[in-house]
Formats: structure tokens, sequence, C-alpha cells
């Protein structure tokens, strides 16, 4: 477990599709949390999501994009947020799906207790 002096927290969000919601959905979140970064791992959204995506990670350097070159399904989205995880030195990882279905207002709960915990998981 990691000391919570200064954790560094990413907050990957897989997305398809969800043009209309990205740009609320991160703001929230860096609302939860102010010094999370966020990783967007875009499937080839064709309503422009990824494009979206970009704009919004060129305005701030906690917003990280990978583009993928196609519809590769959530499963493979969680595991390359994890590689991308472990590879630039976070502490934890937070997945969360990009339709509010998980709703950043729940963050500041969820991470508080990673501190004591391997895994946390809230639905």
């Amino acid at each position: 477990m990691v000391p919570l002096s200064s954790p560094r927290f990413l907050v990957s969000l897989a997305t398809y599709n969800e043009r209309e919601n990205l740009a609320p959905l991160l703001q929230e979140i860096q609302q939860a949390l102010p010094a999370a970064d966020v990783l967007v791992v875009d499937d080839n959204s064709p309503d422009g999501t990824g494009r979206i995506a970009d704009d919004l990670a060129a305005a701030d350097p906690r917003i990280h994009v990978l583009h993928r070159p196609g519809k590769l399904g959530l499963g493979t989205a969680v595991l390359t947020a994890m590689r991308y995880a472990m590879e630039h030195d976070f502490d934890y990882l937070l997945n969360m799906d990009a339709d509010f279905s998980h709703h950043p207002r729940y963050l500041a709960a969820l991470t508080a207790g990673m501190d004591r915990y391997d895994v946390m998981i809230g639905s």
C-alpha cells in the first residue's frame, strides 16, 4: 500500500461515442479530485470523442489521451490504462465509465479508503 503523503491518482475513462459527456465528466472529476490526472482511452469514436479529448488535453496537462484503432472494448481499455498507470508511476488507478453511470461525486469517498486496501470497488 502507498503512503498518503502525496499519492498520484489516475482516473481512466474508456470512451466510444461519448462526445456529449466527456467535457462535463472531466470537469466534475477535476472538481472531485483536483490533483488527479485523467487518461482517456478512445476506441476511434466516430462521433469525434477522440478529437474532443485531444483538445481538452491540449488545454490541461492533467488530461492524457490514447487513441486505439477501433472498437476494442472495455476490458482491453482497462488493461491499457493499467499499463499506462504503471509505466507513468501512478500510485492509484480508478476506472470509470464515461457516461456518468459512475458519478464523480463518489470519488472522494472511494479514494478515502485506498491507503488501507489494495482494491476498492464502487458501483
